[in-house]
C-alpha cells in the first residue's frame, strides 16, 4: 500500500475490517453449530446476502469519500506547493539582486570614466568579481537543490571515505581557519566509509566547516567526532562559538532563512548552506538535528 493515495489507503483498509468482521460473525454467529457447516441454516444465507448487499453501499460510500478526500489532499498539496515556489522565487530574485546591482553599478562607473586612477580600477575590478564570485556560489546552490528536489534518481552513488574527505576538507579550510584563528579538532576514525554521492557528502561536511568558520567567531574550536551504530554513522559538529537563540533553530534549515541578514551577506553566504546540509542527509537515508548549548552542535546520520 506504500504506492496508493491516502484515499485509496483508508478505503481498503476498511473494507478489509468490515470483510474479516462479516465472515467472522456468519462462521462463528451461531456458537453451538458444527464449524465444518456454517451454512446449514437458512438464516446464513440471509446473513450472507445482507452482508454483500452493506458490502456494496460501504463500498461505494467510501469510494466517493476517499475520492474527495485525494482531491482535497491534492488542492492542499498544490496550494501549498505553488507557495513554497512562490517564495523560493522571491527569495532567489532578491538574493540575485544584490550582487547583479553590485556589478552593473561597478562596470558602468569604469566604462564611464575611462580616466579614473588606477588604484580605484583596482577596488573596482576586486569587487566586481567579488560579487560575480558570491553570484556563481548563489547558482551552484539553487542548482544542488533543484538536482535534490527533482531528480534525485541522476545523483550517481559509490562507496565513500568519508575519514580523508574531511580531512581534504579541512586543509582546503586551513588558511581561513588560521585567519580566525581557530582550532580544528578532527577526531574521526579512519576509514568511515559511506555509500552515498560524492558531491552531496562533501557539500555537508564543507557548508558545515563554512559555517563555524563565518559565524562562530575568532579564537573558538570545531570538533568533529562520529561512531558506528548499526546501520548508520552517527556524526557530530561542534563549535565552541556564540551559537544562535532557541527561537531561530527550528528554522535554521531553511532555505534563506538568515539569523542576521546583512552580516550574512556580507559574510558571503548564499542562504542555502544549511539547506544543503539537510536534504543531503535526508537523501542518504539520515537525520539531522541542531542545538545551541556552548556552542553550536549538529548532530546527524549517514547510512553505511
Amino acid at each position: 500500500m506504500k504506492n496508493l493515495s491516502e484515499g485509496r489507503k483508508m478505503f481498503f483498509s476498511v473494507m478489509a475490517i468490515f470483510m474479516i468482521y462479516a465472515a467472522i460473525f456468519i462462521v462463528f454467529e451461531d456458537y453451538d453449530r458444527n464449524i465444518n457447516q456454517p451454512f446449514g441454516e437458512p438464516s446464513d444465507w440471509h446473513l450472507l446476502g445482507f452482508s454483500i448487499i452493506i458490502f456494496i453501499i460501504l463500498a461505494y460510500i467510501l469510494k466517493r469519500y476517499a475520492h474527495r478526500m485525494d482531491e482535497r489532499i491534492s488542492r492542499e498539496q498544490a496550494t501549498k506547493e505553488n507557495e513554497m515556489r512562490r517564495q523560493l522565487t522571491h527569495n532567489i530574485a532578491h538574493e540575485l539582486k544584490t550582487p547583479v546591482a553590485s556589478i552593473l553599478g561597478y562596470t558602468e562607473t569604469l566604462l564611464d570614466h575611462p580616466n579614473i586612477d588606477e588604484k580605484t580600477r583596482h577596488l573596482f575590478i576586486s569587487r566586481t568579481q567579488t560579487q560575480a564570485q558570491r553570484l556563481t556560489a548563489l547558482l551552484q546552490d539553487i542548482s544542488t537543490l533543484n538536482r535534490m528536489d527533482y531528480a534525485p534518481h541522476v545523483l550517481e552513488k559509490e562507496n565513500i571515505n568519508v575519514s580523508i574527505l574531511v580531512s581534504e576538507i579541512a586543509q582546503e579550510t586551513s588558511l581561513a581557519l588560521s585567519h580566525r584563528k581557530m582550532t580544528l579538532h578532527n577526531c574521526l576514525p579512519e576509514d568511515i566509509w559511506v555509500y552515498g554521492n560524492p558531491s552531496l557528502l562533501y557539500s555537508i561536511f564543507r557548508n558545515l566547516f563554512d559555517n563555524a568558520i563565518n559565524y562562530a567567531g575568532e579564537n573558538t574550536t570545531i570538533k568533529i567526532s562520529a561512531h558506528k551504530q548499526e546501520p548508520y554513522w552517527k556524526f557530530t559538529f561542534h563549535d565552541n562559538g556564540q551559537g544562535i537563540a532557541a527561537e531561530h533553530l527550528p528554522r535554521i534549515f531553511e532555505r534563506f532563512y538568515r539569523i542576521d541578514k546583512g552580516r550574512s551577506r556580507s559574510m558571503g553566504g548564499t542562504g542555502l548552506g544549511l539547506a544543503i546540509v539537510k536534504n543531503a542527509v535526508l537523501m542518504h537515508g539520515g537525520n539531522i538535528s541542531v542545538e545551541s548549548n556552548n556552542g553550536l552542535t549538529f548532530t546527524f546520520s549517514l547510512k553505511i
